[in-house]
C-alpha cells in the first residue's frame, strides 16, 4: 500500500466519521425547550375555554417533535404511520390527533374533560417516547 492510498483511505474515514458526528448531532433535542413548551400548554386546562388550545397545542409540539426525530411523511398522520412502532400507546396517540383535527376544522365542538385528558395522556407519551419528555 503506497503512500497516497493510505492518506486516501484517512481522508475517508474522516470524512465518513464528520458526517457521522454531524447526523448524531443534529439529532439532538432539546429536552429543557420541550418540558417547558408542555408546562405552557398546561395552563390552557385552567379554563373550559381554553382546552382546546391545549390539545391543539399539543398536537402541534408531537409534530414537531416527529420532524425533529426525522420520520417520513408529508403530514403528520403519514409521521404518526411512520413512528407508530416508536409509540407505546399508539391508540392514545391517534385519538389525540384526531381530537385535535376534529378541534381545528369544527368550531362547535363540546369537548369533555376525559377526552381532553385522554388526548394529552396519549401526546405526553408519545413525546416521552420519542424521547424529548422524560
Amino acid at each position: 500500500m503506497n503512500l497516497l492510498t493510505l492518506i486516501a483511505i484517512l481522508l475517508f474515514v474522516f470524512a465518513g466519521s464528520v458526517l457521522a458526528m454531524r447526523f448524531v448531532f443534529k439529532r439532538r433535542v432539546n429536552k429543557p425547550k420541550y418540558k417547558a413548551r408542555w408546562q405552557e400548554l398546561q395552563k390552557f386546562l385552567a379554563s373550559r375555554e381554553t382546552w382546546p388550545l391545549a390539545v391543539i397545542t399539543a398536537d402541534k409540539l408531537l409534530d414537531e417533535a416527529l420532524k425533529k426525530r426525522r420520520f417520513k411523511g408529508r403530514s403528520m398522520g403519514e409521521r404518526l404511520v411512520s413512528a407508530q412502532r416508536t409509540f407505546s400507546d399508539n391508540d392514545g396517540v391517534w385519538f389525540a390527533h384526531n381530537l385535535s383535527k376534529k378541534l381545528a376544522d369544527e368550531s362547535a365542538v363540546r369537548l369533555r374533560q376525559v377526552d381532553v385528558k385522554k388526548s394529552l395522556v396519549g401526546v405526553r407519551q408519545a413525546l416521552r417516547d420519542l424521547g424529548v419528555l422524560e
